[in-house]
């Protein structure tokens, strides 16, 4: 059995960790650049981390001597490779194409599907909301895939009349408590991740399609992270992720 769940350090105070958290984003990478940290210091306590990548990456490059097929196998190699840099071991691809996802019922079930299956206390995804000062935080996809996963928590996955032929596979509804968003542009809620930013830029670096050609890539990263430490008084040298909290309950 696995034993008890320790706290997060945040700007609320120690926050009790949840026994189980999925983690939805559009893309490999997604998950790393805007919360591997705090996967990393949920594991560290105990809480079992599960992954859901909308698409595998498969219009990421602008190689194109390379086939969409081989990126999709290179992509999800590297957010697996990610993803144990993070102690996550439990990956759904559910392989949208990459660049056209939009927030249509497919996808609401599919994520559903997931959220049944996974049984998680707390969802994190990327924010449905743009933010026009840093609009490459609100790639389409990204908006797409927070809107069906805000869908997927509520109503959908707790819905025994959504999608019946989810019952017929065995998958039981679920009622997830608590959603965090990513890349909000109203945070409430900043995570310290001084001490597992190693292991997110791990993560990071993992990702060599998307990060190897990338210069100074901890100093960009550490920056993001300390500016969102500054702004909720932490002390100086202190490293945060930030998200928006969702009441779902």
């Amino acid at each position: 059995m696995a034993g008890p769940v320790g706290e997060l350090v945040t700007d609320r105070g120690p926050l009790a960790a949840p026994e189980r958290a999925l983690v939805v984003c559009a893309h490999p990478d997604d998950v790393d650049f805007g919360a591997a940290g705090t996967v990393a210091a949920l594991v560290r306590v105990g809480c079992s981390v599960s992954y859901c990548l909308v698409t595998s990456g498969d219009a990421g490059d602008d190689d194109l001597t390379r086939s969409a097929e081989e990126l999709r196998e290179l992509r999800e190699a590297e957010q697996r490779a990610a993803a144990a840099a993070v102690g996550v071991e439990d990956l759904t691809f559910l392989r949208h194409p990459d660049g056209m996802v939009v927030a249509d019922l497919a996808l609401r079930r599919d994520l559903a599907r997931v959220i049944r299956r996974c049984r998680p206390e707390l969802v994190i995804c990327q924010s449905p909301v743009r933010i026009l000062e840093r609009i490459f935080a609100s790639h389409p996809d990204h908006l797409a895939a927070g809107e069906a996963t805000l869908c997927a928590v509520y109503p959908d996955a707790r819905n025994p009349r959504a999608f019946p032929e989810l019952l017929e596979e065995g998958h039981a509804p679920h009622t997830v408590p608590q959603v965090w968003l990513m890349a909000h542009p109203d945070p409430d809620l900043v995570v310290d991740v001084t001490e597992t930013f190693a292991d997110k830029m791990a993560a990071l670096r993992a990702h060599a399609s998307q990060t190897g050609h990338r210069d100074g890539l901890d100093a960009m990263v550490s920056g993001w992270l300390a500016a969102n430490a500054e702004g909720a008084g932490f002390d100086r040298g202190r490293l945060a992720e930030a998200f928006k909290v969702v009441p779902t309950a």
